[in-house]
């Protein structure tokens, strides 16, 4: 038996975070799908409730990851939408969140 990692499987469902390409649980990553953006232009959009109908795809939740997936041009591919679909909501939403969490020492 070949063992690919030696780090202990994730529990409960894994999902492969579509910027960086590692898997994690489905917990730790952000959902995101096609919808439109504030002007009503097609766009991906984050579903951190995960609750959306549709096709989905997973990201961690950082601003790397996100540039990774941008950079990749893998938003449209893992949602099989236009390939010209805007991702600034998802960026819009990790800058938010990371303005919002506040660090404790």
């Amino acid at each position: 038996m070949v063992h690919r990692s030696s780090s202990p499987a994730p529990a409960g469902p894994v999902r492969t975070c579509i910027g960086c390409r590692r898997r994690a649980a489905k917990s730790e990553l952000l959902r995101v799908t096609a919808g439109s953006d504030a002007d009503g232009r097609p766009a991906v959009v984050p579903d951190p409730t995960a609750t959306a109908p549709g096709r989905g795809a997973h990201l961690h939740p950082t601003t790397e990851c996100y540039d990774l997936a941008v950079r990749r041009r893998a938003f449209g591919r893992a949602l099989r939408a236009d390939p010209g679909l805007g991702n600034a909501p998802v960026g819009d939403y990790l800058q938010q969140d990371r303005s919002t969490r506040t660090i404790t020492g």
